[in-house]
């Protein structure tokens, strides 16, 4: 997997913008005005930080040595993956859907209705 992947992956979900709110080398992914998917492009190799239940992202840490607690977030929400092709591709697709979720959890109900018509 790579950058090509992950970004039409992310794209491909309901709602979803592609942006650089910080600068150019910090690609997001949002749905509902929230970022779900950050990914520094300066990395090598590759990493993606992605929101999480906080239980979840204890439970992924201990069970993958490329997945720490996110890089410049709140450690206790976000998980840092490396992506080194040590884990697969199935694994960060449910990974990017579970951080998706997350966040249109946390939306308001104008912003998740706009989502359900879209």
């Amino acid at each position: 997997m790579n950058l090509e992947n992950i970004t039409n992956y992310c794209l491909s979900k309901k709602g979803v913008i592609e942006d650089f709110p910080f600068n150019e080398e910090t690609l997001v992914y949002k749905v509902g005005g929230k970022i779900f998917v950050l990914i520094p492009l300066e990395k090598m190799p590759l990493q993606i930080n992605l929101k999480c239940d906080p239980e979840k992202a204890i439970e992924l840490r201990e069970q993958n040595e490329n997945v720490e607690p996110g890089w410049h977030m709140n450690k206790k929400y976000w998980n840092t993956v490396t992506v080194n092709g040590s884990i697969r591709w199935n694994d960060l697709k449910d990974w990017i859907d579970h951080s998706y979720n997350e966040v249109i959890k946390g939306l308001n109900k104008y912003e998740k209705d706009k989502l359900r018509i879209q």
